[in-house]
């Protein structure tokens, strides 16, 4: 059924037809919306069988979430930003223990200074975490990576985080096709735990371990997100039989066949992305893009292959390491070592600044003209005067102060008030 419908209720509306048993929240923007549907779902009776633990912090929505999973049921949260980070001991646990819970993250930027708006710097915070990364570029997406992230979960006992950028996805009206309840039980086989907590045959789940045998957990975990890069497209593709749409696997392509260069992106932006390859192609530039949907795992031999014929790449990223660099962008110089190509990281978006289709063609125009130093880490419209200034008030003031209140005073603007 065609409806048009928030991003955040097209979730519910998925995680709805899931069936979990345990649902642990506590609300955080831009989250809410999906936590507050699925109260109402499960309150009206919609959701039936579900227990709704409203918890006092997102630790605890994670610890309740990983003694649910133990105890055999299907679990599901949703978090944000610094709740993705306040979970953090908690999400280690979930993945060192092999629980498999899903996770919603709309993807918020991370404080100080605080901001409430769209980057991916919560999820990149924990990509080393041991879960498993979706991300959607569309709220059709999302919906769908739903519905697979639960197979995902039981099929190889791991948890896993849908990513979806905040605002622009969760609070955006977009026309879906949402799955009625038939459809999703027939892809979706009620959940049978691999490891299960019973009084009947005690057992300890996260026990201590020593040198003797840590390592070889940690190999394990490994083994298991490896084993992913094969499960995700087959499940991806059980689900497009299924649903009749692509939708979901590792990674997504558009007007690759040909390119010599090739943008490589997350999320939303990708629209915006092929919005100017489009115009470019017109010009007759040879231009494509590479979507990465499944980021944990790392999909490098695909990635690999997806770029052995460009000559030059351009990551832009929603996120970078600070002192290092681009994340996503050293990930595909990874990938694609000993290929002869260039790969340059651009930084664009953060903190919610938009990504605007004359900027990217800007960027685009340079990278084609090969007027970027690839040895340097990109911003897209990054502010350099605004940036200079506060670099020279801090070489010449004994007590420079605040960066942020100082540029927010030279721009003419003060603070945003913002509450999660």
């Amino acid at each position: 059924m065609r409806s048009q419908i928030e991003g955040s209720q097209a979730v519910a509306r998925a995680v709805t037809l899931c069936r979990p048993q345990v649902i642990a929240a506590y609300p955080i923007s831009p989250q809410t919306h999906i936590v507050e549907s699925l109260s109402d779902r499960v309150r009206t009776g919609e959701l039936a069988g579900c227990e709704y633990m409203l918890v006092e912090s997102e630790f605890g929505a994670m610890s309740a979430c990983i003694g649910a999973s133990a105890a055999g049921v299907r679990t599901y949260t949703a978090t944000s930003s610094q709740g993705l980070l306040f979970m953090a001991e908690a999400l280690f646990n979930a993945s060192g223990i092999g629980l498999p819970i899903v996770m919603t993250v709309a993807n918020r930027a991370i404080g100080a200074p605080i901001n409430i708006w769209n980057d991916h710097s919560d999820a990149m915070a924990m990509r080393d975490s041991g879960w498993i990364q979706l991300f959607a570029e569309s709220n059709q997406e999302a919906l769908d990576l739903h519905v697979q992230a639960f197979r995902v979960a039981e099929s190889l006992s791991v948890p896993v985080m849908v990513c979806m950028d905040g605002f622009i996805l969760t609070h955006a009206f977009e026309e879906v096709d949402l799955p009625d309840q038939e459809q999703v039980d027939a892809f979706l086989a009620p959940f049978v735990p691999q490891q299960q907590l019973d009084p009947d045959e005690p057992v300890t789940i996260g026990a201590m371990v020593g040198p003797e045998a840590f390592a070889e957990v940690k190999y394990l975990m490994h083994a298991k997100q490896m084993t992913a890069l094969d499960e995700i497209p087959e499940i991806a593709a059980d689900f497009r039989r299924a649903f009749g749409r692509d939708s979901g696997g590792l990674l997504k392509t558009y007007r690759l066949d040909d390119a010599e260069t090739v943008v490589v992106a997350l999320g939303s932006v990708l629209g915006t992305i092929e919005d100017v390859v489009d115009s470019m192609r017109d010009a007759g530039v040879r231009i494509g893009v590479l979507g990465v949907t499944c980021f944990r795992p790392w999909p490098a031999a695909e990635v690999r292959a997806a770029l052995a014929h460009a000559t030059r790449v351009v990551v832009v990223e929603k996120a970078f390491a600070v002192g290092a660099g681009g994340i996503v962008g050293q990930n595909t110089r990874d990938a694609t070592r000993d290929l002869p190509l260039v790969v340059l990281d651009v930084v664009a978006g953060l903190g919610g600044r938009p990504v605007t289709r004359a900027s990217l063609r800007g960027l685009l125009d340079d990278v084609v003209g090969d007027r970027l130093d690839p040895t340097r880490l990109h911003f897209l419209d990054l502010d350099l005067a605004l940036v200079e200034r506060e670099l020279e008030r801090s070489r010449h003031g004994r007590r420079p102060g605040p960066h942020a209140e100082h540029m927010l005073r030279d721009l003419g603007t003060v603070a945003s008030g913002a509450f999660d």
